[in-house]
């Protein structure tokens, strides 16, 4: 498989554990939360759908949705369903920040779009269930290592 390939791939991977995720969520809230839970669910569908559409297109078999996902977050009441919430946007971040490398500008434009969508979704679950931020994290979803420096061999330290 290219590379593309594969970043669409896992991003698809990390849409079919949201699209399950928030049934979980949508589970546990009522009212407004619930109703946003459900407009986040269905952003999740069809975001899965374009991206499945997207791999065929490449010729390539989607990854199929598992039956169950180990979530990151036990939800036994609003707030933790909404840190489950935040928990799956993250998990979207990290996902498609992969793709966001993609040698070609729609889907690296696609990435940076999903990523965006997801940090300020995260930012809402969290702000309105009291939960701190993620990590304090400047760029939520990169891994602390991309975070570092690297220095050139035989460069000195600054």
């Amino acid at each position: 498989m290219s590379r593309s390939v594969d970043a669409l791939q896992e991003a698809l991977k990390a849409e079919h554990a949201a699209v399950y995720g928030y049934g979980v969520v949508g589970a546990r809230l009522r009212g407004a939360l619930r109703r946003s839970a459900t407009v986040h669910w269905d952003a999740h569908r069809l975001q899965r759908d374009r991206l499945m559409a997207r791999i065929s297109q490449r010729g390539a078999r989607p990854v199929a949705a598992a039956p169950a996902y180990r979530l990151p977050v036990r939800v036994t009441s609003a707030r933790t369903a909404a840190e489950l919430a935040a928990a799956l946007e993250d998990g979207v971040v990290t996902a498609y920040a992969g793709l966001a490398g993609a040698p070609e500008a729609a889907l690296r434009t696609l990435a940076a779009r999903a990523m965006q969508e997801a940090v300020a979704r995260s930012v809402r679950w969290r702000n309105g269930a009291g939960l701190p931020r993620a990590n304090g994290a400047a760029f939520p979803g990169l891994p602390p290592s991309a975070l570092a420096p690297r220095q050139r061999p035989g460069a000195e330290p600054g």
